[in-house]
């Protein structure tokens, strides 16, 4: 069930939202939630995760070798989504996603743990990510006995989230998802392990951590859908290098209207002459944020 919040949430939620560098202090918050380094995978992840609420939502793929902490970095992110907002799943199959019901996945995060276990729901799962629906018709017998056809329809638009340690195999659901490289330095074991002698020794307020983590949660509940226009868009250009430059171009300016999304309690909104839709601007500081944080995948 969907939490209602009282006032005071959302008085606190609001006020997160409205304050002065929102991405920086996201970024450390999230650290403090209990996301150990991956300081910019973590914003990229956290941004994402938001994007299901529009309706072009983005996708990622961590990747890394085994045992490096790819799961561990999307479980952890992940907590900062209410729970309401988002479907978890070890494996799937094809025929498995097809039977939500038509609504059950709209506007949701969806966590796949290890895309290696999902190998049969990749068509839907690209179809669900490109089309934002997916029909299967499939033959079901009525009460006379006679074998009819129904359409199974399950309705997007989705944000996909999966774990791999294997890129190739994935090229097709890779091109249409950011990928998250694992950081897999002794800078980041250290911190890690770190972290887990703290954890062993007491030292971590895990109460601060779930304080943290349901005032994240509230915000998201607090954003909602709008239209965003970015001004500046005819001026931007990726590099001729990068993969897939088509559906590049699309990702990179669909994270900057993200950027602009996220700060919508900040911005002022503005309404078309024409058809009076409420809308946003994108400005140059969110270009920026976007360059900054996209600069390396």
């Amino acid at each position: 069930k969907r939490k209602i919040l009282s006032e005071e949430e959302q008085q606190e939620a609001r006020l997160y939202l409205s304050a002065p560098n929102l991405m920086e202090r996201t970024r450390q918050d999230i650290g403090r939630a209990g996301v150990i380094g991956e300081e910019n995978n973590r914003l990229l992840m956290y941004l994402i995760f938001t994007s299901r609420k529009r309706e072009n939502p983005l996708h990622v793929i961590s990747l890394g070798s085994s045992g490096i902490g790819k799961t561990h970095l999307q479980e952890k992110v992940s907590a900062l989504i209410p729970d309401e907002d988002k479907m978890e799943s070890t494996s799937l199959t094809a025929a498995a996603i097809y039977y939500f019901g038509r609504y059950d996945l709209r506007h949701k995060l969806v966590l796949i743990e290890d895309l290696d276990g999902a190998e049969q729901a990749l068509f839907p799962i690209r179809e669900l990510q490109s089309k934002r629906r997916i029909i299967r018709t499939v033959p079901f017998k009525n009460t006379k006995g006679e074998t009819k056809s129904i359409q199974l329809i399950v309705e997007g638009p989705v944000t996909i989230a999966g774990c791999t340690t294997k890129e190739s195999i994935y090229e097709d659901n890779a091109n249409r998802s950011f990928l998250i490289y694992t950081d897999e330095s002794k800078e980041q074991d250290e911190k890690i392990m770190n972290y887990q002698r703290k954890v062993s020794a007491g030292k971590i307020d895990i109460a601060a951590q779930q304080k943290i983590i349901k005032q994240f949660q509230d915000m998201q509940r607090i954003l909602q859908p709008i239209q965003i226009r970015n001004p500046y868009a005819e001026f931007l250009k990726i590099p001729d290098e990068v993969f897939k430059p088509r559906r590049t171009n699309a990702h990179y300016l669909a994270f900057v209207e993200m950027i602009t999304f996220y700060h919508q309690y900040q911005r002022e909104k503005q309404y078309d002459n024409e058809t009076g839709e409420e809308y946003m601007e994108t400005t140059l500081e969110d270009i920026a944020e976007a360059n900054k944080l996209m600069k390396e995948i």
